[in-house]
């Protein structure tokens, strides 16, 4: 990547304003230019994207990013109920896993998580996208990108409220961004808006 611009995009060699984070490393380019802020709308993929959420509090996003195939075939392709039929044993085989991130509170929310969204008579999709915020304008720079929003406090209160752990208002609202609930991508990067 070349150029950074006084908004916090930066031009690539291909000519592309992207946000600043999306050309901080190779591996950024594809999850930012197509993955991230894209709608997500099933079960499992959103229980995917929140249990990844959750193992990131406290870490860089890029570790997650490149363990991301491990976590996949770790918890079973995040498939809501087979990850809530695991059991101890399931859990310590996690633990003693070298290519997800071994932390043993997040694990048990993962594996607790998955039973919560297993009883939710509507599915997790249908909870998750009631608190969607109507579209805004994307943020002109970084410095305009919230860490959290009413929308993501009210989404993290209502999670905890029905005993989901380990999903706090930044966890939250890092999710709705990663999930197409809200489109943070700066305004003159390149990645056009797509509206749920």
């Amino acid at each position: 990547m070349t150029d950074v611009t006084a908004a916090g995009l930066v031009v690539g060699a291909d000519g592309r304003a992207r946000c600043g984070w999306g050309g901080s490393t190779p591996d950024y380019l594809p999850y930012h230019d197509l993955e991230w802020g894209r709608p997500v709308h099933g079960d499992d993929a959103l229980f995917e994207r929140m249990t990844l959420e959750a193992f990131q509090s406290g870490l860089s996003w890029i570790t997650i990013l490149r363990k991301r195939p491990a976590f996949r075939a770790a918890f079973a392709g995040f498939s809501i109920p087979a990850v809530a039929a695991f059991s101890e044993a399931d859990a310590t085989r996690l633990m003693a896993d070298p290519g997800i991130v071994r932390n043993r509170m997040k694990v048990d929310a993962a594996l607790h998580n998955a039973r919560v969204a297993a009883d939710l008579p509507d599915g997790l999709a249908t909870l998750l996208w009631s608190f969607a915020p109507p579209p805004r304008p994307r943020p002109a720079t970084r410095a305009d990108v919230p860490a959290t929003t009413p929308e993501s406090i009210a989404l993290a209160k209502e999670l905890k409220k029905r005993g989901f752990k380990f999903v706090g208002p930044t966890t939250a609202y890092a999710l709705m961004q990663a999930t197409g609930m809200v489109d943070d991508h700066l305004a003159g990067c390149f990645v056009p808006p797509i509206r749920p």
